[in-house]
């Protein structure tokens, strides 16, 4: 036996342990919102960076925290940094994270190697793409006022974001998670 399965103390202190770095990443994610956002195609689109520390919480604690991750980040910038996009920016914002971490989350946590990581995050980056043509058509009229003629007439530039926007987040996660990974399993 481990001593978090004979010592209890032990064990809530690994799980608040866990739980102050994944408050830390919300944080993080957060703030790399308010500091980075570079408007893409349109005039709503905008990049930013807050997926990379979701998916390494997913990569480090498994793919039902990372969902976690998504929806406290959601909300928490919904209604501070990213404000102006109300709840349609916290819907669509934990549809597309959510994806791409329960998808790339779900393929890693077998088997954490470098080969496995590409595989989750190129599945997660597609999971995003695939999840968010129907999200656009069907949600964005109703929150936006825009006939769904002219969503669908978007399509291409909604799957140009999404792969964008999400696949430099995947090329930065692979970077930076295995040398911050020490720290989040520490």
């Amino acid at each position: 036996m481990s001593e978090n399965q004979t010592n209890p103390n032990s064990s809530k202190q690994s799980q608040s342990v866990r739980l102050a770095k994944m408050g830390m990443l919300v944080a993080i994610s957060i703030v790399l919102v308010y500091f980075i956002h570079i408007p893409m195609f349109t005039a709503f689109y905008e990049y930013d960076p807050a997926d990379i520390p979701i998916l390494m919480g997913a990569f480090a604690f498994g793919p039902w925290a990372g969902l976690l991750l998504t929806i406290v980040t959601s909300i928490i910038q919904g209604v501070t940094v990213s404000a102006g996009s109300g709840v349609y920016g916290i819907i669509m914002h934990v549809i597309a994270t959510g994806a791409f971490v329960l998808v790339a989350g779900l393929i890693y946590k077998d088997e954490k190697t470098k080969r496995r990581a590409i595989i989750a995050l190129v599945c997660g980056v597609l999971a995003m793409v695939i999840i968010m043509i129907p999200a656009n058509i069907l949600i964005t009229p109703y929150f936006m006022g825009a006939p769904r003629s002219a969503v669908i007439a978007m399509v291409p530039v909604i799957i140009g974001f999404n792969f964008t926007k999400a696949g430099i987040n995947a090329v930065i996660t692979f970077i930076l998670y295995k040398r911050l990974s020490k720290f989040l399993h520490r």
